[in-house]
């Protein structure tokens, strides 16, 4: 018959394997320890009693008086067997020097001569030994019985082995009983101690935890999200690379609360929560980070396991699909404007209106050559001057008029290649936005008019742009109702905005490109009341800052 094989036992079952050795091997070195300190207590215990019994009796004037008698034993039998039972001793025998008996326990052996060693004692010493007599083997103490000077007689008290023996033989049942005793109760402590254990390790073996390490290890080395664990204290118990890296926080961070990792408000209150959060955008001082909770429960709330991912840029991404699906509006706009005023021209001349006609075309193209020729002559920078002819389009369908101050210039060559073109696009692109939203909803709105007609209520961006003392220069400012001082410290720490949930990423993205490339972005109010940001960009590195005015 083959024996199949059978899985290692689990590291519950192994500890308690061993620990219930390991209680055993205590108990039974407590019981043998106990059993022969017993024994030699026991010896010692007989030892002293026959030895006070064997000098009390050589120091009875009874036994001197009755030796000097010419029958000793007829009163010293009696005596000695009174003493025997009153000590619980084995034998009392008295004896001449020559070792012929006077007393012993059975009669018989009255007369006879005394089995054992006697001349420590006839020296006038009083010794103990063990020794097999009529009795058996016995513990004896033998002294002198001494008249003045003259030893005239030898006591031996004794207690035999087997009397011992079954003394320490009652007292080992009763240290059986409590050996058993302790060993249960050590085994039922050692089974309700391991079958805890058994829950918390799900019944694994140490080689499948140590395996499970294993893969935990590389998982979270592995996966590009970043996972957070928090203990019941909302301490760090464990992050991988990639949460660090998402957070900013280094290995010393393991173990410290999350309150005290400095990380933006909104996202440590989204940590602390009791309560799941899915699919939570917040923002950090260089990412957008997408954040999912879920507490770890069991009778009592153990902890939290957070998941981050990184929507940076991805953000960015659909920050410039927006701008372009924008410019494709706005296009699809202008080719339809463009079809109108062409059927105006055509309508124009064949009424005979030549005059007319001309004029309608002249002053549409000299409204969209002006801001054309001036972006292109001011700004060689070719990613900022397409965006500025876009955002232009887009904000005159708005009935927003966007324009370029007339000190912007940026020579060609001037940006380094260090400054990304998406950057550029994120700071610009989300300011001017901001602006005509701004803009539109405090001015007059409408089409576009003619030059001609433009009044000083007209809705209106200004853009400035130049490279002025190593540094890039982007300024916006809006004719809208500007940001309110109690609103201005929260522009870009939290994504503010005015246009319900799901929106005021663009402020914050603004912030984090400024970050990024060692700038600063400030806040004010613009010289007609909106708001005006200012963003200046070193053409070398510099540390970054926020700051509002």
């Amino acid at each position: 018959m083959r024996l199949s094989r059978t899985l290692p036992r689990s590291l519950a079952g192994q500890l308690f394997a061993m620990q219930a050795l390991l209680v055993a091997a205590v108990v039974a070195g407590c019981a043998f320890f106990a059993y022969a300190s017993g024994r030699a207590q026991a010896e010692e215990t007989a030892d002293r009693q026959v030895r006070t019994a064997a000098l009390a009796l050589a120091g009875s004037p009874t036994v001197r008086e009755a030796i000097r008698t010419p029958d000793p034993s007829a009163v010293l039998q009696p005596y000695a067997e009174r003493v025997r039972a009153d000590t619980g001793i084995a034998f009392v025998t008295i004896m001449d020097p020559d070792r012929v008996r006077w007393t012993h326990p059975h009669p018989s052996e009255i007369g006879r001569t005394f089995i054992g060693n006697t001349a420590p004692a006839l020296r006038g010493e009083t010794f103990t030994e063990t020794y097999t007599g009529t009795l058996g083997p016995s513990i004896r103490v033998v002294t002198p019985i001494r008249d003045g000077d003259r030893i005239v007689g030898l006591v031996s008290a004794g207690i035999t082995v087997e009397r011992v023996s079954t003394q320490v033989r009652e007292q080992l049942g009763a240290l059986g009983m409590a050996a058993g005793a302790a060993l249960a109760l050590g085994g039922l402590g050692t089974y309700v101690i391991n079958a805890r254990l058994r829950r918390h390790t799900h019944g694994m073996n140490a080689r499948e935890l140590g395996r499970m390490h294993d893969y935990h290890e590389a998982t979270l080395h592995a996966v590009r999200e970043g996972l957070l664990m928090l203990d019941g204290q909302r301490r760090i118990a464990l992050i991988n690379d990639a949460g660090r890296e998402l957070l900013g926080l280094t290995h010393a961070s393991v173990g410290r609360k999350v309150d005290e990792l400095a990380l933006p408000a909104p996202l440590t209150g989204a940590l602390l929560a009791a309560e799941p959060r899915v699919d939570e955008v917040h923002l950090t001082s260089d990412r957008v980070i997408v954040v999912n909770t879920s507490p770890v429960v069991g009778g009592e709330q153990r902890g939290t396991v957070v998941t981050l991912r990184d929507h940076t840029e991805l953000q960015a991404l659909s920050g410039e699909l927006d701008s372009e699906r924008g410019f494709t509006m706005a296009l699809r706009s202008q080719a339809h404007e463009a079809a109108n005023r062409l059927h105006t021209v055509v309508s124009l001349i064949e009424l005979d209106r030549v005059e007319e006609a001309v004029e309608f075309a002249t002053a549409e193209l000299e409204l969209a050559q002006v801001l054309t020729d001036r972006v292109v002559g001011a700004v060689a920078e070719p990613v900022l001057a397409a965006l500025l002819l876009g955002k232009a389009a887009q904000a005159n369908e708005r009935g927003v008029e966007l324009v370029l101050a007339e000190d912007s210039l940026i020579d060609d060559g001037a940006l380094p290649r260090s400054m990304a073109p998406r950057d550029l696009v994120t700071i610009l692109g989300n300011l001017i936005d901001n602006a005509v939203d701004a803009a539109s909803e405090a001015g007059t709105g409408g089409e576009a008019p003619l030059p001609a007609q433009r009044t000083a209520t007209r809705a209106l961006v200004t853009v400035t742009a130049l490279t002025e003392g190593g540094e890039l220069l982007l300024r916006v400012a809006d004719t809208g109702g500007g940001i309110g001082p109690d609103d201005a410290d929260e522009v870009f720490r939290r994504g503010w905005t005015t246009h319900g949930t799901g929106r005021g990423l663009g402020l914050a993205l603004v912030r984090q490109a400024v970050h990024r490339n060692g700038g600063t972005v400030t806040l004010d109010r613009g010289p007609v009341g909106g708001a005006e940001f200012t963003v200046r960009l070193p053409l070398a590195g510099r540390t970054a800052e926020v700051a509002t005015a």
